[in-house]
């Protein structure tokens, strides 16, 4: 959500930001019904003052005895409340179309993000480890799991449709394994405090970090009106959703894992085969809530934290920062993690990490204030995937077969591991 005040002070630079958005100059129609607004807001204050003037003149007619003075100024009471019911209906008319504005249009990219029309002008940054050496022809992931019986898409099928999978045996456990062994990672190094949210949320919590209205149709909406969650960002972010905190409390920093709901209405014909996009998947997600000064130091730590779990478990992985024709809705900065899938012989993202700015704080109504100040200040809100759980089983799979297609378990998992070395058939 965006500053009205800004968009006042700064046109210029505000259609500029929205041109970086790919977007035509949005700040002429905002004023404009901004401006008809706070007509209406001056001409209902003006009503009422006359409305309150008048009323106290009927008493004083009254007691003078003046009767005919009193009844016109009666007529004028109520010529006034009518216009002033009438102003209050244009008032909240007027603040809906324009809060309805400012809510569908995008963040602005911060400055430092690189122009562009697509992913094909991201921006590596770096990269870390070795893409691993295989003297065979290395398989992707589905064909390890179908060849091990351990994983079974055509069961998912039956009983749910495309984008399901079902993990059986050990597989399961080693899903279980590595989002537990990211969950101690991010909760005993690096300072984050687990949270067992809610699955479900309201229409304003999804609003709230900008995924109502526009993106409804990548959601899945339960029969009462509630939302299934796309990842759990919605609720940890909606913590401090109407509050107002202490800035000496932040930094807020939240974690969960849990499962993550999401119906690729925009992904017809994407990855359809495998683990890579489905309809539900497990994802440890990290949230930070901080004070605008810290927020871009706080940017390069959650991406940090992400990272850290690539390299306990020795996969190669790069970095890029988004463009501006990438960027999510939301984002005024991201810095995607992809991973290295020899299966595909590519990379692949295994985790967004994104500042916001207050962007999403301005939709949740979600502040701080400073210790010896009056007013208060939005807090600026980031997330990432810390990491996305079934990603990450696929590269393990990928990045630790063997010729007979058994999968070693990395070292860091196997205490989750009840001492299993090697996945077999």
């Amino acid at each position: 959500m965006h500053d009205i005040r800004f968009i006042r002070e700064n046109p210029a630079d505000f259609d500029a930001g929205m041109k970086r958005r790919g977007l035509a100059p949005q700040a002429a129609a905002i004023l404009a019904l901004d401006e008809q607004r706070r007509a209406v807001q001056t001409a209902l204050q003006d009503a009422q003052k006359k409305r309150n003037d008048a009323s106290k003149l009927v008493g004083n007619a009254k007691g003078s005895g003046d009767d005919a003075e009193a009844t016109r100024l009666m007529g004028e009471v109520a010529d006034l409340k009518t216009q002033i019911q009438d102003n209050e209906t244009r008032d909240r008319t007027l603040g809906e179309e324009l809060h309805t504005l400012l809510a569908g249009l995008p963040n602005i990219p911060a400055a430092d993000v690189p122009d562009g029309l697509s992913e094909d002008d991201n921006v590596e940054l770096r990269r870390w480890g070795n893409k691993p050496a295989f003297d065979f022809a290395p398989k992707d992931h589905v064909e390890l799991g179908e060849a091990l019986g351990l994983m079974d898409f055509e069961a998912a099928a039956r009983m749910s449709g495309a984008r399901f999978v079902v993990l059986k045996g050990v597989l399961a456990r080693l899903e279980r394994a590595l989002g537990q062994f990211m969950l101690d990672i991010q909760t005993g190094e690096n300072g984050y405090t687990e949270i067992s949210p809610p699955l479900l949320v309201r229409d304003e919590a999804a609003f709230g970090v900008g995924q109502l209205p526009k993106f409804a149709d990548d959601l899945f909406r339960t029969t009462n009106d509630l939302w299934l969650i796309s990842t759990s960002e919605v609720p940890l972010s909606n913590l401090v959703r109407e509050q107002i905190v202490d800035q000496a409390d932040l930094p807020i920093r939240v974690t969960a894992l849990t499962p993550c709901f999401r119906s690729e209405a925009g992904a017809a014909g994407k990855d359809t085969r495998g683990m890579i996009r489905q309809h539900q998947f497990h994802k440890v997600e990290i949230v930070s809530i901080v004070a605008s000064q810290t927020a871009s130091d706080e940017h390069e730590r959650l991406t940090n934290s992400a990272e850290e779990v690539l390299k306990r478990l020795d996969l190669h992985y790069r970095v890029v920062v988004l463009c501006t024709g990438d960027l999510g809705f939301s984002n005024a900065k991201t810095y995607d993690i992809e991973v290295w899938l020899p299966g595909q012989d590519s990379f692949r993202e295994i985790s967004s990490c994104s500042h916001y700015t207050d962007f999403q704080a301005r939709r949740m109504n979600a502040r701080y204030r400073a210790a010896g100040e009056k007013g208060t200040h939005f807090v600026h809100t980031l997330n990432g995937s810390g990491l996305a759980v079934g990603r990450t089983l696929v590269a393990v799979l990928e990045n630790y077969q063997q010729a007979d297609g058994s999968i070693i378990v990395p070292d860091v998992l196997r205490p989750y591991m009840r001492g299993v070395e090697v996945i077999g058939p």
